[in-house]
């Protein structure tokens, strides 16, 4: 079995208000993107983490990270992205094509997510090494969730067992998600992640529960979330078991 990963990381963040796209902002002084490669290079059953980058990024090849990585591990590659996700991950998919076998895993992490621990990782990958299509981390949704209508009157209570949040990875068949990629590219719909892709060509996706700190950054506060939590699994590490 071979994992591939794909890390898009063509993102501009927009609702950052920042000059500074969010994958480059400092958590505990190290960029976010630096945070997140370190967490998948270590797990070893990843046989090559392809990183989607920006036509226009200018931040990528000045970074410690990228040029250790570069030098020290073949496994890690670049190639260049676009404005929306779909079309970042099918380059990093095509990036991919002279290696990979239709059979193969395509696992597929946010940029924005350092806080991804290696063990869930692992754990998604054992859990799906033998299914047919593919699954994601997730976890249960936890609070009351309402029905509104335009003027956001509560319309009635969700019942919440059976709606989990969608995190990151997303691991698939190669061929599978190459095939759900080009036809959301071609026919241009809007998806948020990659198991909506893969929804839309009739496949039901696995859920794996994965850990609740696992946040994605997408606004100030995150940052500042994101490195206590790494603070803490920093500390965990270090207690002797």
């Amino acid at each position: 079995m071979t994992i591939w990963a794909i890390l898009p990381a063509a993102g501009i963040g927009r609702r950052m208000g920042s000059s500074t796209p969010k994958q480059y902002l400092l958590v505990n002084g190290v960029p976010v993107i630096a945070l997140t490669l370190q967490r998948l290079a270590a797990v070893e059953s990843i046989a090559r983490i392809v990183v989607v980058l920006h036509p226009r990024d200018s931040h990528w090849e000045a970074l410690e990270i990228a040029k250790q990585f570069l030098d020290r591990q073949p496994r890690i590659a670049s190639t260049t992205g676009a404005d929306e996700r779909q079309e970042s991950v099918l380059n990093g998919l095509r990036a991919l094509d002279r290696l990979a076998q239709d059979d193969d895993w395509a696992l597929v992490h946010d940029a924005v997510r350092p806080c991804v621990e290696s063990a869930d990782i692992e754990r998604l990958i054992g859990s799906l090494q033998s299914d047919a299509v593919g699954g994601l981390l997730a976890t249960p949704v936890d609070n009351t969730l309402k029905q509104v209508d335009e003027s956001l009157r509560v319309t009635s209570t969700v019942d919440r067992s059976r709606y989990w949040n969608a995190l990151t990875p997303q691991m698939f068949r190669y061929g599978l998600l190459k095939a759900a990629m080009e036809k959301v590219v071609a026919d241009k719909l809007a998806i948020t992640d990659e198991a909506a892709a893969m929804e839309l060509m009739g496949n039901r996706p696995k859920i794996v529960e994965g850990s609740k700190l696992n946040i994605k950054i997408t606004h100030d506060a995150d940052l500042e979330l994101a490195a206590m939590i790494l603070k803490r699994q920093a500390t965990a590490e270090e207690v002797p078991q």
